[in-house]
């Protein structure tokens, strides 16, 4: 039976329900949805869809360097956006995160975010373990 290992980062915003900011499991990291909060005052930060996003991705970053990956081992991500009107804005920012051989992706307008976000990112990434 495959090892189930719960991330844990003091770099991150605490989660706002039942579920891990990640699972690390059979050589994969699971990343929660991440919004564009800033982890010490656990508030959206000010700016709209591109700094929400730049946010979203330093927090996915730090959740997966408390793992021992990064963003290069990262495969596939889903972004849900408040507005699809916002995707080139987002498209931006997501762009300078992921230079090289960036990962599968799937984008979508949703009705709502927690907390009334821009924007939220998950993801699945490579351990960065052999």
């Amino acid at each position: 039976m495959a090892e189930k290992v719960v991330v844990i980062s003091e770099k991150t915003p605490k989660a706002i329900g039942p579920y891990s900011l990640a699972i690390e499991a059979s050589g994969f990291i699971f990343v929660s949805g991440q919004l564009g909060i800033d982890a010490i005052h656990g508030e959206l930060v000010p700016g709209g869809v591109e700094k929400e996003t730049r946010k979203a991705l330093e927090n996915m970053s730090s959740a997966l360097q408390a793992a021992g990956s990064d963003l290069s081992n990262v495969v596939k991500t889903t972004v849900f956006l408040k507005d699809i009107n916002d995707f080139s804005k987002m498209n931006a920012v997501y762009a300078e995160f992921f230079t090289s051989k960036p990962p599968a992706r799937s984008a979508f307008q949703v009705a709502a975010l927690p907390k009334g976000a821009s924007v939220e990112i998950e993801a699945i990434a490579l351990s960065g373990q052999d």
